[in-house]
């Protein structure tokens, strides 16, 4: 059983990546162009996506959205207020501009959820997966939704390689039996700086050589 303190950290740690998702998501749709409706839908798919889909495979309910439905009023109102202000500002957002918020939704939603996953005492390549789906699968959402092939699956940047990796420490660290917040935090914070270098530095994976006829 989880404990206060622990449900706790993980709903503020929850809200935190959300709303590095949901940022994501809105400069995503911002940079398509597309209208108050389609921003808002992206930006939700975005942020809500990868905790959805780990709650509807662990049988958790009420999904978080459901539980703090307020939060979606106030991604509501952060939109609409956003459209207004980069529209009078005219400011150029540029692909890279998304990638520091996604960065930082993927540390921490792959650490949540490898750490849900571990307090459902599941198997630990399966708690691992579940923190891979809960980081990735909120960015693969919003870029198929702006008609983009998900980057996660196209530019060869270690991203889900990341996260699977960042679960695995989720999950040694949880063998020394350490406070929840370190065992979320440390990894959370290293799959962070890991992306951020990734993109920078251009890091890539291993790409097929396949010849064209």
């Amino acid at each position: 059983m989880v404990d206060v303190g622990a449900s706790t950290l993980q709903v503020v740690i929850e809200i935190c990546a959300t709303s590095a998702f949901a940022l994501s998501g809105l400069i995503a749709g911002a940079r398509k162009k597309l209208d108050a409706f389609g921003v808002f839908v992206v930006t939700g798919a975005a942020a809500f996506g990868g905790g959805t889909l780990r709650d509807v495979l662990l049988d958790r309910r009420p999904f978080f959205w459901v539980d703090h439905a307020n939060w979606i009023w106030l991604m509501l109102f952060l939109c609409m207020l956003a459209m207004l202000f980069m529209r009078n500002k005219h400011i150029q957002l540029t692909e890279r501009a998304i990638l520091i918020p996604d960065a930082l939704g993927l540390g921490l939603y792959a650490a949540l959820g490898t750490q849900i996953a571990l307090q459902q005492q599941l198997p630990v390549i399966v708690c691992t997966l579940m923190g891979v789906m809960t980081a990735v699968f909120g960015g693969v959402l919003r870029d198929i939704f702006c008609n983009e092939i998900p980057k996660a699956f196209s530019d060869y940047q270690p991203y889900a390689v990341i996260a699977f990796l960042g679960g695995l420490l989720v999950l040694l660290l949880n063998q020394f039996n350490l406070a929840t917040w370190i065992c979320i935090f440390i990894p959370a914070s290293l799959m962070t700086l890991l992306r951020i270098l990734a993109i920078y530095f251009e890091w890539r994976l291993p790409g097929w050589k396949i010849e064209s006829n």
